[in-house]
């Protein structure tokens, strides 16, 4: 399923956050958002996915424009993971994913053999079968986020939205994450804050800076030296890593 963006412009008081923000995302594409702190990466995610509605612009999923379509609507077709999330109820793995059959449910209908295997195949997906009656205070850090992950699975949604996935989790941790997130092979928009995690999973790559797109294109060629030192005022060497497409960064220290 496709995501389009034309022309977002998004801000709070007289600050502008997304500026005149256009792009377009193909169907099964991972596309990630990477910027310096305040650039406007988690706001534009959400603009993206329905959850903020832009002061001008527009998105379209698969042809339509979001502000026409039903909450509820929508809620079947994107599914948004959070950077964390906590709670202090008394709740199982198999809980938390099933309130990704919310949007599938009426208020009085009740849990159906659908939904029952909806909940099944999300926590296979993301290897979590074992772990299914397991309480959610009991899990790590990078099993929590395969939960998030199953529970927006358990929604059937065409189009993933990630907000900083890997946000506090160990590198073993952030790999297995995003590998298993592209390997969905579904249409999936990220915000990333680490530029080799970007270039080795996603296909290609926007760059925010002060809420505007100043780079939008494979990983190959939008990471150069000279944009990681404009845009993130680093000093980095770039070179080919054994996987085509893939560049490493590595970065210098004064």
């Amino acid at each position: 399923m496709s995501v389009i963006a034309r022309n977002l412009v998004w801000g709070v008081r007289r600050r502008t956050i997304v500026s005149d923000v256009s792009l377009a995302v193909e169907p099964g594409e991972t596309l990630g958002l990477i910027g310096p702190n305040g650039s406007g990466k988690s706001s534009l995610l959400r603009l993206l996915a329905g959850l903020r509605t832009p002061q001008s612009g527009q998105v379209e999923i698969n042809g339509q424009n979001i502000a026409h379509v039903p909450r509820r609507v929508l809620a079947r077709q994107v599914a948004f993971v959070q950077q964390s999330a906590a709670t202090d109820t008394n709740v199982s793995v198999r809980d938390v994913v099933r309130l990704g059959r919310t949007p599938h449910r009426s208020a009085l209908a009740g849990w159906s053999a659908q939904d029952e295997a909806a909940v099944a195949d999300a926590l296979a997906r993301v290897d979590m079968t074992s772990r299914r009656t397991q309480p959610w205070q009991t899990l790590s850090g990078g099993e929590r986020q395969r939960v998030h992950i199953a529970r927006a699975l358990a929604q059937a949604p065409r189009v993933m939205f990630l907000d900083e996935p890997t946000n506090h989790l160990d590198i073993h941790h952030q790999i297995e994450i995003l590998r298993m997130v592209r390997d969905l092979e579904q249409t999936s928009i990220v915000a990333l804050h680490d530029l080799n995690l970007a270039a080795m999973f996603c296909d290609r790559i926007v760059v925010l800076q002060d809420g505007a797109v100043v780079a939008f294109g494979p990983p190959e060629t939008v990471l150069t030296e000279r944009l990681l030192r404009d845009v993130f005022r680093v000093e980095a060497e770039i070179s080919a890593s054994a996987v085509p497409g893939q560049p490493h960064i590595r970065f210098k220290v004064a």
